[in-house]
């Protein structure tokens, strides 16, 4: 057992990330390697669940290199972090399969995010999968033994779920897993351009990390303000204003900031000026990233390695946990047993066989 205490945090490999991806997770865990044992896993199990068409399969490859170069491009460091496909970690199967008899029907069924997933995903009914959706994040956690999950509000109640069947198994078997704790990053979600809902790729108002300096500006500037301003002598709002929220959060020139404020709500300022002077600071946020980010793709092979090492890794450390589960449950005695009675027939035979040719 390791001493150290463990992360596992990870995404779904939907695609490049973005903005909302950096402020709701990204800058948490490059603070959080420094202090923990982290895992981070590549989620390809948990797409399947909403998206499994063949072209989806297909698409999984490329979308985790473009994740891990973000990744890695805002300082995840692959010696620190073990970076890890999850549909390579074989034992998370076997794992998911034992945690399915711990934990109830009617459970899972009253967590509203699995019902908010089916309908992100025009399900008309909720795939089993779907379902058992919070069982396989379970296998994810407690493979690696995690003591820490970093998790949004909305989904503490799946953590929860890895408690339950953390501790019914102890408590059937003998103590093999930690109980994991939920870890809420203080800063929550950033809206999105649109200043309608979170930041998401598939809402089409996601500033990507990847995203060159022309195509942010276009996307700054088409950004929601006040509604009702519409000449620049008119006085705005900033609270939850979606320009002013992005300055708070990627313009560390406060002094400009609040002066761009009070113009603001004294109507002495143009959406043009506060727009312009939030590319600027994006982009100035950004140029970093992009600048790591070109030197990781320009080694060819660099990312496949990190990910195929980090699954090597992975994969050590699910074979130690499932043969300590299996062992706690009595299933490797079965299994043992059988084999070696096999095992002592075989022998039997071939010595009668030895015997009847001589």
């Amino acid at each position: 057992m390791t001493t150290r205490k463990r992360i596992l945090t990870g995404d779904r490999p939907t695609g490049r990330l973005h903005l909302g991806h950096y402020v709701g997770s990204i800058q948490a865990r490059a603070k959080l390697q420094h202090e923990y044992e982290t895992f981070l896993i590549i989620a390809d199990l948990h797409m399947l669940t909403t998206k499994n068409s063949k072209r989806d399969i297909d698409d999984i490859g490329e979308n985790a290199r473009q994740m891990v170069i973000d990744y890695i491009s805002c300082g995840i460091d692959p010696d620190l972090v073990t970076i890890y496909l999850q549909s390579a970690v074989h034992e998370v199967y076997e794992l998911n399969t034992i945690f399915q008899n711990l934990i109830t029907v009617p459970h899972l069924e009253r967590l509203p995010s699995l019902k908010d997933m089916a309908r992100a995903a025009d399900k008309e009914e909720m795939p089993y999968g779907l379902l058992g959706y919070p069982v396989l994040q379970a296998a994810d956690i407690l493979t690696p033994r995690a003591h820490l999950v970093p998790v949004g509000k909305d989904n503490l109640a799946h953590v929860e779920v890895t408690r339950v069947i953390a501790r019914r198994f102890n408590n059937l078997y003998g103590d093999v897993f930690p109980v994991p704790d939920a870890l809420v990053p203080e800063i929550g979600t950033l809206v999105g351009t649109d200043g309608q809902a979170k930041m998401s790729k598939s809402l089409g108002n996601a500033i990507l990390l990847s995203d060159d300096a022309k195509a942010v500006r276009k996307k700054v500037f088409s950004m929601y303000t006040d509604p009702n301003r519409i000449s620049a002598d008119i006085p705005g709002r900033v609270e939850g204003n979606p320009v002013f929220i992005y300055h708070d959060t990627f313009n560390p020139n406060i002094a400009e900031v609040d002066d761009l404020k009070e113009r603001y709500r004294s109507g002495t300022v143009g959406d043009v000026e506060v727009k312009e002077k939030l590319n600027i600071a994006i982009n100035n946020f950004l140029d970093p990233i992009r600048e790591r980010r070109a030197e990781i793709e320009a080694d060819s092979g660099y990312v496949d390695e990190v990910i195929f090492q980090g699954t090597l890794r992975a994969g050590e450390e699910a074979r130690a946990t499932l043969l300590a589960a299996k062992k706690a449950m009595g299933l490797t005695g079965v299994w043992n047993r059988i084999r070696r009675k096999a095992e002592k027939r075989r022998k039997r035979i071939a010595k009668q066989t030895f015997t009847s040719v001589d």
